[in-house]
């Protein structure tokens, strides 16, 4: 069986951001599973075209990788009870790339909700992009304390534990949904 490919979506652009010490936690931590392949995608990165949307400035890279993709995830710091607008930008240039694909959310706050609201808030954006959303979400809160001055988590064992349900889970699901995309007819 081919492995499943789940990349992980760092989705913010600020200088200082934290969220890139979570994003490259979550990829390592899917690295290790077998029979799973990743990738960090961070939107800081790609090109951002604003004097469009949709396939008009769709970049042809990031739409090749979620046409690839079984599933994915999303890192995503909490910016005013939300997401931040450039990654639901960068999500709305592909659709179709993403129908029947599982997406797990890893919500990034410095309080100590740990980016619930986040997640909220991206759900309805993310079932109507044609996103199977998982049960499971990953929540970092007061994440300046999470880390070291490095980026090294200070409780990485911790961390590994709270994060292998969300894997799970979203490895099964991304699993199950590749399997209907593949053997069962939409007819």
């Amino acid at each position: 069986m081919k492995p499943i490919n789940i990349p992980v979506i760092l989705g913010t652009t600020r200088r200082g951001r934290l969220s890139a010490h979570v994003a490259r936690f979550v990829t390592n931590e899917l690295s290790k599973r077998p029979g799973v392949l990743t990738e960090l995608i961070d939107i800081a990165e790609m090109p951002l075209p604003i004097d469009g949307a949709g396939d008009e400035i769709k970049d042809p890279a990031f739409s090749q990788k979620m046409e690839n993709a079984d599933g994915l995830v999303i890192v995503a710091p909490e910016y005013n009870h939300s997401f931040p607008g450039l990654l639901k930008h960068v999500l709305d240039t592909c659709l179709e790339e993403y129908i029947h694909k599982a997406a797990g959310i890893v919500g990034v706050a410095s309080g100590p909700f740990g980016g619930t609201r986040v997640v909220q808030s991206l759900l309805p954006a993310l079932r109507e992009m044609g996103l199977m959303t998982i049960f499971t979400d990953l929540n970092f809160s007061s994440v300046g304390k999470a880390f070291d001055e490095d980026g090294k988590l200070k409780d990485e064992e911790a961390w590994a534990r709270r994060a292998a349900n969300f894997l799970d889970e979203l490895i099964w699901m991304s699993t199950v949904l590749r399997y209907g995309r593949e053997n069962v007819s939409q007819e």
